[in-house]
């Protein structure tokens, strides 16, 4: 699934068809995760993106009309833009045509994606906005805001970072590599952590996405930015999909958590380091 940096980077590919025209929206299929807007094609026809913004692992693309089109890419969705001659691909469901000859392409192959549109002022009532927590990487992501919420939890960590309600924009891939990185073991429980450990958790999530954005997300399967290349933060990763292999000679595992599998240092997250 597109993480945060991922979806970041997808943004910042997109910034090449801000303030122009579409001239079309085809779509080839009715419903992804939702039914497609019907008023998809009629509301954005002539109109202009004026504005790119991200929320936890939400696409905002608010247009000159004063709606704003919302897309989350799932499992395994993403947009690309294509220029010129573009024979369609399988998994194409959503195309929008630019009066640049560019177009923009959401592709999902498992379909777990949606697209919303609304008035923009009542995009942050939608209920899939309004449940999520803290972006992971905002400056209202506090140690005293993560600590309210997990001090009395019998959750352990590693599902407190997935939990979209709480921090917004982590995943699989990036809670591995964060607690790694904050040496924290996935398995402590939310209430056994101290603050001072909250905090160098905090430090870990801004270390890692931001560096995860600059070497433009990961791709481990089918994840490609806007303009096709991959991402290679992958080349970075300390534990995750590390089953097996050593680091400072100390072993990592992999334990399948949730259906989730967890990568992690056994010596170097242990436990006590969380108390």
């Amino acid at each position: 699934m597109p993480e945060l940096p991922e979806v970041e980077t997808t943004i910042k590919g997109l910034k090449i068809i801000k303030n122009t025209k579409i001239i079309k929206i085809s779509t080839h299929t009715k419903k992804l995760r939702y039914l497609i807007p019907n008023s998809l094609n009629k509301t954005l026809k002539n109109k202009k993106i004026v504005k790119l913004k991200r929320i936890g692992k939400y696409i905002m693309l608010e247009f000159n009309n004063n709606f704003t089109a919302v897309l989350h890419l799932g499992m395994s969705g993403r947009l690309k833009i294509v220029e010129g001659e573009y024979l369609d691909e399988k998994h194409d469901h959503i195309i929008f045509y630019f009066n640049n000859g560019k177009k923009l392409i959401f592709n999902d192959q498992r379909k777990f994606g949606f697209i919303d549109l609304d008035r923009t002022e009542k995009i942050h009532l939608k209920k899939y906005v309004t449940n999520l927590g803290i972006d992971a990487l905002s400056k209202k992501l506090t140690s005293n805001y993560i600590y309210n919420k997990i001090c009395k939890s019998d959750v352990i960590i590693k599902q407190i970072l997935l939990n979209q309600h709480i921090v917004a924009g982590i995943g699989n891939i990036y809670a591995s590599e964060i607690l790694f990185d904050a040496k924290i073991s996935p398995f402590v429980k939310g209430k056994e952590i101290k603050i001072s450990h909250i905090i160098r958790l905090i430090k870990s999530i801004n270390k890692i996405l931001k560096k995860a954005i600059r070497f433009g997300g990961s791709s481990i399967r089918n994840y490609k930015a806007s303009d096709g290349t991959l991402g290679n933060f992958q080349s970075n990763f300390k534990v995750y999909n590390k089953e097996g292999k050593k680091i400072s000679n100390f072993l990592i595992k992999k334990i399948t958590h949730h259906g989730r599998s967890t990568y992690f240092c056994p010596e170097i997250q242990k436990e006590q380091n969380s108390n």
